[in-house]
């Protein structure tokens, strides 16, 4: 069964706890009561993508587990397909999310059975019929590496959310056709928080967007630069926002939009997430963004 969507990435349990403020080295901050949620770059793109109708299948790995079983049903229930979806030995992944006030988190990654996902996994099977391909780094590169690769050379749209920020082969970004990054990234990619960020396509990918918070995200093609900005809310949780834009940004693509209606969407994706707490359970259906 081919999918219009093809997510590449990771699924986690996100254990999300609310503190005034973090830890310094060697010091104790109490927080609030753990709220436990799915989460996962990868899980989390598929399940935004899902819940606004698209057509979508995570390729990805968990553990024989009660965080592993937490993930396969929130996919489901999100319409995402997880027939790529491996079980296997390792634990699945964790996320440890602390939230301060203003709605800004900090973020450990434990991979466990993420680590497990292989460049043999990324099978003709799993990219037959696929349109766009959405890849993040939250499992090992030489994987992702392999799956941007072989989606180009099938023809399928190829969009790589680069984070967290590592460094790809040239070959890679030369592969890409939306290099998406926010602006900590794009400062790691270019060496410098002052880089103008339409060197970006310098680095190969034929274009680039970058997410800019609060002020939504400039679409870089070519010689143009467009900004999209953010509709006003007042945030209260950032968690899993980026990966929603990814998920809405490659549903919109997937159904025939140009760069900037599928970034315009997203954004207002985006938007709405973080005015709700946890990632995945924040994200809208298709009928609430109406």
């Amino acid at each position: 069964m081919s999918h219009a969507v093809l997510v590449v990435g990771s699924a986690n349990a996100d254990l999300v706890v609310p503190v005034d403020r973090r830890p310094g080295g060697g010091e104790t901050v109490l927080g609030g009561d753990t709220a436990l949620s799915p989460g996962g770059k990868g899980a989390n793109t598929a399940v935004a993508a899902g819940k606004l109708g698209a057509d979508v299948a995570l390729l990805g790995a968990v553990g024989d587990d009660p965080y592993g079983r937490l993930l396969r049903d929130s996919l489901a229930n999100a319409g995402v397909d997880t027939q790529f979806v491996r079980t296997v030995e390792r634990p699945t992944g964790i996320a440890y999310i602390t939230v301060t006030p203003d709605g800004e988190n900090s973020i450990l990654v434990s991979p466990g059975a993420n680590s497990a996902l292989e460049p043999e996994d990324i099978t003709d099977e799993a990219l037959d019929g696929v349109r766009v391909l959405v890849a993040s780094l939250e499992v090992p590169l030489p994987t992702i590496e392999r799956a941007v690769v072989r989606a180009r050379e099938k023809g399928v749209r190829v969009l790589l959310n680069l984070s967290p920020a590592a460094e790809v082969s040239p070959e890679t970004l030369a592969a890409l056709d939306v290099l998406l990054v926010n602006e900590h990234e794009a400062a790691y990619l270019l060496g410098s928080e002052d880089a103008d960020p339409r060197k970006l396509l310098d680095l190969g990918p034929r274009a680039a967007v970058v997410t800019l918070g609060a002020k939504g995200a400039a679409v870089l093609e070519g010689d143009k630069s467009t900004t999209v900005e953010s509709p006003k809310v007042e945030a209260v949780d950032t968690t899993g926002a980026g990966d929603a834009f990814a998920g809405a940004l490659a549903a919109a693509l997937a159904d025939g939009a140009d760069l900037v209606e599928a970034a315009e969407r997203a954004v207002k994706v985006a938007a709405v997430t973080v005015t709700r707490r946890g990632a995945q359970p924040s994200y809208p259906t298709a009928a609430e963004l109406e």
